[in-house]
């Protein structure tokens, strides 16, 4: 009989899932907005149509999120995230070959379908089920490196963009997430998917999905996170747009950019080193507060050093943002039923943050620019600042 092969080791294990996170991240979701204008001056199309179909890619991601995290929940964490980067670089070779809009929204629907299985909540899941005691570590390191997305992806994009055009750009992006990502996925997730919880931590006693929804704190963390992840993903979609609308070239946007992803992996550095003996919730309070203040800089800022005291400030906001949710769940609700508790949050957050590049265009319309619609977002990060002041843990 055939000698069984062994799991890789626990760092190995997050070294591959933290390079397939950084190569997913800036593939399938930070890559957009650099497609946004290539494509409006080929096609012709209107800015609502190109956001009509990334708004699509976001909802098919929420509808998908809670059946992904149920199958990790099964132990089929490995097949999920290889999939999901096979079914990524199918989506990319797609959207290369667009012709008409309906085209477009079905190859950003299958994006969707493939962040959904690729991107931070199914990781963050698969290191809960298989390291009960080190999860928290785990978490830390993959949006340590995953921080680095948005670096890598717009000068990336950029310059494959000037160097071969938008549609060859997309064949080079497909082929990363088919030929890199998928093994990489298929390699490091080898091995057992459930481990049990250590002595003293019985897991019966952990909340189910319908214990969870029956919890004030489920909903007002939902709410809270909601409109945080909502005002992010409409800053992203338009990010290279808003620039532009502050009469910077393409040049200075991307100069100012690039700077988010080091203050996400400086923020989250930050706390490897001295914060994981914080309370999550206090570090997640001082995460919250920071998104309304950077979204006001953003609208006050007509220079390149304001702005890049905005992109440090939203940078790490960004980055905290994602390990207070990751580390702080399992805290709450426990590690039983994560992934269908966190998928069915991620649902409504993703279903309602869905609506964020189409609901920006149109609030453009109303409102008459891109300074007006951010003070209107700092206005709802405030809100998400009071939703999770009274998210307390259930008894």
């Amino acid at each position: 009989m055939q000698e069984e092969v062994a799991p890789p080791a626990y760092r190995t294990v997050i070294a591959g899932l933290a390079l397939g996170q950084i190569l997913s991240w800036a593939v399938l979701y930070y890559a957009f907005s650099s497609f946004v204008l290539p494509m409006m001056r080929e096609l012709g199309w209107p800015k609502t149509t190109l956001m009509g179909a990334f708004t699509l890619g976001l909802l098919v991601w929420g509808l998908a999120n809670y059946a992904v995290g149920a199958a990790v929940d099964r132990g089929l964490g490995r097949q999920v995230m290889t999939a999901g980067a096979l079914l990524g670089a199918l989506a990319c070779a797609l959207w290369a070959l667009v012709q008409s809009p309906w085209m477009l929204y079905g190859a950003l629907a299958l994006a969707g379908a493939a962040m959904a299985m690729t991107l931070y909540e199914p990781a963050f899941n698969v290191l809960t089920k298989r390291y009960p005691t080190r999860y928290r570590d785990g978490i830390t390191a993959l949006t340590l490196v995953g921080g680095f997305a948005s670096t890598l992806s717009f000068p990336a994009c950029a310059a494959l963009i000037g160097a071969f055009g938008w549609r060859a750009a997309l064949g080079v992006l497909a082929a990363v997430l088919a030929l890199v990502v998928a093994p990489l996925h298929a390699w490091t997730l080898r091995g057992p998917a459930l481990v049990a919880a250590p002595a003293g931590h019985p897991e019966a006693d952990d909340a189910t999905l319908r214990k969870a929804l029956r919890a004030p704190a489920f909903w007002l963390l939902t709410l809270a996170f909601t409109l945080f992840y909502f005002v992010g993903t409409a800053l992203w979609a338009h990010l290279m747009p808003a620039f532009e609308s502050k009469g910077l070239s393409e040049a200075e946007a991307v100069a100012v950019v690039v700077w988010i992803g080091p203050a996400q992996v400086a923020g989250r550095f930050v706390w490897a080193w001295v914060g994981r003996g914080l309370p999550l919730h206090r570090v997640g309070l001082c995460v919250m507060g920071g998104l309304p203040l950077a979204l006001a800089l953003f609208a006050a800022s007509r220079s390149l050093a304001p702005l890049l005291v905005f992109a440090l400030l939203f940078g790490l906001v960004n980055g905290m943002g994602t390990i207070v949710r990751g580390g702080l769940l399992p805290e709450y609700f426990g590690r039983a039923h994560i992934g269908r508790i966190g998928g069915a949050m991620s649902a409504v957050a993703l279903v309602a943050r869905a609506a964020a590049p189409l609901a920006t265009a149109a609030l453009l319309l109303v409102l008459g620019g891109y300074t007006q619609v951010m003070l209107l977002f700092a206005a709802l990060g405030v809100l998400a600042v009071a939703a999770f002041v009274l998210a307390r843990p259930p008894r």
